[in-house]
């Protein structure tokens, strides 16, 4: 595991929301933020820490109502314009001008959001298994385990239990993925039992009638269009189809697609053939850098 210092700072509504920050770039190369999934939080990014900290500086965030941020006393603003509100309140209190965003799912969609207000700040993007369509069939298996509660009495338990849930995701993985990946998602509670770790109301917005209506999302992926992006999408993936990743790339001047074959929704962006694809991006960051120096 990568070393980190715990990172906080305050939402426009007065939550303490929480980052991992993981040292790095010293030599004044922007932050990369890390963005998650919609029920998962930044220890998603600790093994991508672990090989790009110390020469850059990550910041994986756990958005309100995961990880170790606070739950929100109003469930509507789970929503991503909120999300985006929080991620620039962070930027604000620390003091960071220009970064490089690294969105999975949820976080994908953040960083598109992001992308008109924050332009020039943005360095580079990395969309994982997320596009401005979601496919209609992953939306449905998403609104179906969302903010369900599930208790675990060990961490095997747990294992075997996202193994049944994921095994058509990551068919390949072994009882040691599951385990690590079920002490991504779930926490230990005060009464010694295994839960899930965010706040489950966060279903709550998907229950609203016409919820799925929201920002014109092929209009903000347009913020990204002369910037360096790297779309990863899950071969397997039921949420990111291969056509709408095709006309993501068509639409933007510096995309780059990159599938990640016999994996569904998300790319854990730790598979081999995902690496060198990441390196090329930051460097050119550090090639834009260069030129605005």
């Amino acid at each position: 595991m990568a070393a980190y210092e715990n990172l906080y700072w305050w939402s426009r509504d007065g939550l303490r929301l929480h980052a991992r920050d993981y040292p790095g770039g010293g030599d004044g190369r922007p932050p990369i933020l890390c963005l998650p999934g919609l029920t998962r939080n930044a220890r998603d990014f600790d093994a991508l820490a672990a090989r790009l900290a110390g020469r850059w500086r990550l910041i994986g965030i756990d958005f309100r109502g995961r990880g170790e941020s606070a739950y929100a006393k109003d469930p509507m603003s789970y929503v991503p314009l909120t999300y985006v509100q929080d991620v620039e309140a962070l930027l604000a209190e620390h003091g960071i001008d220009r970064f490089v965003a690294f969105g999975t799912s949820l976080g994908g969609i953040v960083t598109m959001l992001m992308a008109g207000p924050a332009r020039g700040r943005i360095a580079a993007a990395l969309l994982n298994d997320v596009g401005p369509e979601i496919d209609a069939q992953g939306l449905s298996r998403i609104r179906g385990y969302v903010g369900k509660a599930s208790v675990f009495p060990t961490w095997m338990h747990a294992a075997r239990c996202v193994s049944e849930s994921n095994a058509d995701v990551y068919p390949d993985w072994t009882i040691e993925d599951w385990l690590a990946m079920a002490k991504r998602i779930y926490r230990l509670n005060s009464s010694g039992r295994i839960v899930l770790d965010y706040d489950l109301k966060i279903a709550e917005p998907f229950r609203v009638p016409g919820s799925e209506a929201g920002p014109d999302m092929w209009q903000a992926l347009a913020g990204l269009r002369e910037i360096p992006t790297l779309i990863v999408r899950g071969g397997r993936s039921d949420l990111l189809s291969a056509a709408i990743a095709d006309r993501m790339v068509a639409s933007l001047d510096r995309a780059t697609l990159v599938t990640v074959p016999g994996v569904g929704h998300a790319p854990t962006l730790s598979e081999p053939i995902v690496q060198a694809p990441i390196d090329d991006l930051l460097v050119q960051v550090l090639e834009g850098d260069a030129v605005r120096a």
